[in-house]
């Protein structure tokens, strides 16, 4: 991805970001060819994320094709910290409601919907909106607190991780959608849809004392991949994450990324956050890791883009 072509700008301290339509073509490459049918990604820009959301799913081809009629699946948002939505510590609670909406609207059986916090998990719940908007939906709502919640299984194409224990809502899923905010993160340096697994895992201690971006790469080798990612870039944290400290953190910048492949998805992800805060490809090790283990493209070059302005 050429770094030539990020748009640049400054934020000052507690102000909002207004990105224009250009800066995002170019953060996603300006060379990508934008396609009406069957895109790889697709980015939408200055909607609110219901609306952003539904663009984003008629651009793909309809949520029917990600889900089926009858199905048990699983929503997982970030919901790590013990922060309201303004500070952009967790996926954006309207999001996620209308999501939900969505799959059910589709003939979804039963929607789930979890992670596993970092904060206490009834405050990270409530704070973050994310469990009033989902149930509003009509989704089941279930902790992540608890090691008997948790099943082991085989990663199958890790490195440094060969086995973790995963969420049983997940592993019982018949599928399930990757819903991360895009934020700095001060270990792994940057947050999306891969660094958003952990959330399905018991013990993640050991990605902390083993090769964090490795780790990364590796637990996005589970067997059950998501059958969709969307990151929800309508607020983004891009300093003192993953908690962050105040309003001075946050950008708004009113986007939404959507694709199955999840490497791709971050290399995108990463363009984006590269207008508000430079942030190298390499420091971000587990997107190329990825791609090693052959979990995705970071030639978004070589994929086919939609881009969508509201």
């Amino acid at each position: 991805m050429r770094r030539r072509d990020f748009f640049k700008t400054t934020v000052a301290a507690g102000a909002a970001l207004s990105l224009n339509f250009d800066g995002l073509q170019a953060a996603l490459s300006g060379e990508a060819v934008a396609v009406e049918a069957a895109p790889d990604l697709v980015a939408v820009m200055g909607g609110e994320p219901e609306a952003m959301l539904d663009k984003a799913l008629e651009a793909l081809g309809g949520i029917g094709k990600y889900i089926k009629k009858g199905q048990k699946i699983v929503i997982k948002p970030n919901i790590g910290w013990d922060r309201t939505p303004e500070l952009a510590g967790n996926t954006n609670p309207l999001l996620i409601k209308a999501l939900v909406k969505r799959c059910l609207a589709a003939g979804a059986s039963k929607v789930t919907v979890f992670d596993h916090t970092c904060d206490d998990w009834l405050k990270c719940y409530k704070s973050s909106g994310i469990e009033a908007a989902a149930k509003e939906a009509g989704a089941v709502v279930v902790p992540g607190n608890d090691e008997k919640y948790y099943k082991s299984v085989t990663i199958p194409g890790g490195v440094k991780i060969k086995e973790a224990k995963i969420h049983e809502a997940l592993l019982e899923a018949d599928a399930w959608i990757n819903v991360p905010i895009l934020k700095n993160h001060g270990g792994a340096k940057f947050s999306c849809a891969m660094k958003n697994l952990m959330g399905v895992v018991w013990d993640r201690r050991v990605f902390h004392s083993n090769d964090l971006q490795q780790c990364i790469a590796d637990i996005c080798t589970l067997q059950k991949k998501p059958a969709l990612n969307i990151v929800d870039a309508y607020r983004m944290m891009h300093q003192n994450g993953p908690q962050g400290k105040s309003a001075a953190d946050v950008a708004t910048i009113k986007s939404l990324l959507a694709s199955p492949d999840i490497v791709a998805i971050d290399t995108a992800a990463l363009g984006l956050f590269n207008q508000v805060k430079k942030l190298d490809m390499a420091a971000v090790g587990h997107i190329g890791k990825g791609e090693a283990l052959k979990l995705g493209s970071t030639n978004l070059d070589q994929l086919n883009i939609k881009r969508i302005r509201i």
